[in-house]
């Protein structure tokens, strides 16, 4: 750094300014490398910015490649071209310095694509070196492969690794098929409060906050689903929306305290409506995004071409661990779930222990894709009975390689029943269960001005980006996920 300071000084004494407002561009690398014959035969200059990954200097003359978004190019320094002042300020260039060039298209004898410069401009000098990474024709050597390292400083990460850059490209290429799919079938997209005076929508424990205006505590929201209920109870019959939600909970490679969902309500259906249109998604927006409906995770190979296979909770419990789940008693289930070698808190609820056992012992099975139905209704407090079994709710979760990735009702719309559920929740709190969410009276009151039968469904953008870019960690398809701060 003290060497490339002293050449930032140099380049200030020369009357070069290292870091000026903008630079015209005629071209992207992308776009030169897709045309390259035209604009060869054309003749015509070409001006195009970015990165300089990598200088070799020979003489009088020097090759080096530059690097925008998506690709590099190489490019080729003469003395002769440039002049005295133009090569004294090139030599005072490090990898990582930000140019921008003009020059003609020429191919080397051994016919790599490059640009001969005939000027270029400083627009950002580097003061900090970026690790020393070598690639070459997709290869790569001394690999930043430290991987909190590179979730710790994402910017270099971008930087150096093709890989960190495709996983985040796809990304925003998936959300962006989502918001297509959804806005395709008639679906408005709305935003619901961060900010919340009560929680609810999930079982977690909330972030607290003080708004000293108002000289009131809010939430972070755990969930927009209360906020999007009220709006199909105002009227609006299909709406979804892309959001942060915030759970103060424990991290692993699969969670974490900030994380993005899509959730959708729709007003007149029940959940076999979300079942469909999930199998109709799915394959959709894989396309978009890799060109095909296979996924392969963790070693194996997931198709997401429809249709998903089918299983009640209760079904895939007795055959995996023996455990009846429909109107058991909590005692009785902590036993069997201890004598399976499951340590039972003493807060939990029988729904709590049902969904610990399902999530040690079958979850880790569901490979291909499976929708788990009919939840016992201590699961899920906001879902509608099932109809041909009071014990139970409509509720499907949909697994794929062993993830939980979409949860999806037959929505609550009794208010009284909803009454009754949030006051069982609410005796579950006072138990010691700080999960449990309180009641909210400003959600019950939407109910009581009426809400028709609503299907609703929530699907993990984080979990499904890992599934469709093969990431194991959940931190490496957030941008800038929360991190233990440095010693």
């Amino acid at each position: 750094m003290r060497i490339r300071l002293a050449k930032l000084e140099r380049i200030r004494e020369m009357g070069v300014e290292p870091y000026p407002y903008r630079f015209e561009q005629t071209h992207s690398t992308a776009d030169i490398l897709n045309r390259w014959d035209d604009y060869q035969n054309a003749g015509a200059p070409v001006k195009i910015a970015g990165r300089l990954m990598a200088i070799r200097l020979m003489g009088k003359a020097a090759f080096a490649h530059l690097q925008d978004e998506e690709h590099r190019i190489q490019i080729y320094f003469k003395r002769d071209h440039l002049g005295d002042e133009g090569w004294e300020l090139f030599k005072l260039l490090d990898i990582g310095d930000i140019i921008g060039l003009s020059g003609r298209l020429f191919r080397t004898k051994t016919g790599e694509r490059t640009i001969e410069v005939s000027a270029f401009a400083l627009l950002s000098k580097n003061i900090r070196p970026l690790p020393a990474i070598k690639e070459r024709e997709g290869e790569v050597w001394n690999r930043w492969a430290d991987m909190e390292e590179r979730c710790r400083y994402r910017t270099i990460d971008l930087l150096v690794n093709r890989d960190s850059r495709d996983v985040f490209m796809k990304r925003s290429r998936m959300v962006g098929a989502l918001r297509a799919f959804m806005d395709m079938r008639g679906f408005m997209e709305v935003e619901t409060p961060v900010f919340q005076p009560i929680y609810g929508g999930a079982a977690a424990l909330p972030f607290v906050t003080q708004h000293h205006a108002l000289d009131m505590q809010l939430y972070l929201r755990i969930a927009d689903e209360l906020y999007l209920k009220r709006l199909i109870a105002g009227g609006l019959s299909r709406v979804y929306e892309i959001a942060k939600d915030f759970r103060n909970e424990g991290m692993d490679r699969l969670h974490s305290p900030e994380f993005t969902m899509l959730e959708f309500y729709a007003a007149y259906e029940d959940y076999h409506f979300c079942m469909q249109l999930v199998e109709e998604m799915l394959p959709a927006v894989a396309n978009v995004v890799n060109g095909t409906t296979i996924i392969n995770w963790e070693g194996r190979e997931i198709d997401l071409t429809p249709p998903y296979r089918r299983a009640t909770m209760a079904d895939l419990m007795k055959q995996t661990c023996g455990v009846e789940i429909i109107n058991r008693d909590r005692n009785a289930l902590a036993q069997e779930a201890a004598s399976l070698g499951m340590t039972i808190d003493k807060t939990w609820g029988g729904g709590k222990i049902i969904d610990e056992l399902f999530s040690h012992q079958v979850q880790p099975n569901l490979i291909q894709p499976t929708f788990v139905l009919d939840y016992p209704i201590e699961l899920s407090p906001l879902a509608k009975r099932h109809r041909d079994n009071p014990y139970l709710v409509e509720r499907f979760e949909l697994f794929i390689g062993g993830l939980e990735t979409a949860n999806a009702f037959s929505e609550l719309n009794d208010p009284q029943d909803q009454r009754r559920r949030f006051e069982e929740q609410a005796r579950v709190r006072a138990q010691g269960d700080e999960e449990a969410p309180p009641i909210d009276e400003d959600f019950l009151q939407a109910l009581e001005v009426g809400m028709p039968p609503t299907a609703g469904l929530g699907i993990g953008i984080d979990r499904l980006a890992m599934l469709l870019t093969g990431c194991a960690n959940i931190r490496d398809v957030i941008l800038f996920p929360v991190l233990r701060p440095k010693s």
